[in-house]
């Protein structure tokens, strides 16, 4: 008994213990000038700005409905909302030599580790939701309500994934590489390089007017993601196990299983319950927070890290 509670006990460390060699060597001979990181911020804000403003205009002149583009409830219309997310990619490629003065692929890692671990991390994950599918239970306590007919949802699923890279890499160069990579050069300590920016990104989730009761839940679940895809790449040297984690999970909520009020436009099914469904939504959240915890553990076997 004494021995089996040691092999926990010293699991449970392994699994929690920081180990950021990976990540210090990777931030090595950065600038440590928080002002330039800031300056790059504003950099990456603006453009982004003044990109999505450009598209939108755009589609709007072309006779798109601007209610219908902010919420995303038609295909072109989320197509058009995930790809605005190149230009907080473009922001950051224009920021990395302008500020830090290193080149953006930097922030990725090594091209073959990066590719090596998204593959590998994106095989684990399909594995586990795989596995999940065939457990009980097999709905949400009422039916789904079908979306797109599966031949339209097949038609536009090759660039409904594309988007949804693009989305996703921009918000993990972002906040998982230039933001933390750039605290992690002047700060040693987590608290800062992995807090700062998950403290942004949760920000980023809170909506009250979508969510009502949820939207504190809904921020804080952003805020743990963050924290543990900040984790998964300081351990990783690279952003490929965080980018493949946040695409696979965001593909599920955006391309199968979509929220009724908004952001559906390429999903195949709606959920029964939108997020402001506080009775119904709360449980399936405490769901969401053990699936993103085994999901962290998953990719973090894909890696070895």
């Amino acid at each position: 008994m004494q021995q089996t509670t040691q092999a926990i006990v010293e699991t449970i460390r392994v699994i929690f213990e920081p180990r950021y060699a990976a990540q210090q060597a990777q931030v090595a001979g950065q600038s440590r000038a928080v002002w330039r990181m800031f300056a790059g911020l504003a950099l990456v804000l603006f453009i982004s700005y003044l990109g999505s403003g450009l598209v939108y205009g755009l589609a709007r002149r072309f006779g798109a409905d601007p209610a219908t583009l902010q919420l995303g409830t038609t295909p072109i219309a989320m197509l058009i909302l995930l790809f605005s997310f190149v230009f907080a990619s473009i922001g950051v490629v224009l920021a990395m030599p302008l500020l830090q003065r290193r080149p953006v692929a930097e922030l990725f890692g090594p091209v073959p580790l990066f590719f090596r671990q998204f593959r590998n991390t994106v095989a684990a994950l399909i594995l586990l939701w795989g596995v999940v599918t065939v457990l009980p239970p097999y709905d949400l306590g009422a039916p789904l309500t079908a979306n797109l007919t599966l031949g339209a949802w097949l038609r536009w699923l090759p660039l409904a994934v594309l988007a949804v890279l693009v989305q996703v890499e921009a918000e993990e160069l972002l906040f998982r590489g230039y933001l933390q990579q750039a605290l992690a050069a002047r700060f040693r300590s987590g608290w800062i390089w992995m807090g700062a920016p998950s403290v942004i990104f949760a920000l980023g989730h809170y909506l009250p007017a979508e969510a009502g009761e949820n939207a504190i839940w809904v921020a804080l679940w952003a805020g743990l993601f963050a924290v543990l895809m900040a984790d998964l790449t300081a351990r990783a040297g690279s952003l490929g196990p965080a980018v493949a984690v946040h695409f696979v999970n965001n593909a599920v909520a955006l391309l199968i299983v979509g929220a009724p009020e908004g952001l559906n436009g390429l999903a195949l099914f709606l959920s029964p319950y939108t997020l402001s469904d506080t009775a119904e939504i709360r449980p399936w959240l405490w769901v969401d927070f053990a699936m993103m915890l085994v999901s962290w553990l998953a990719a973090r076997l894909a890696i070895r890290a």
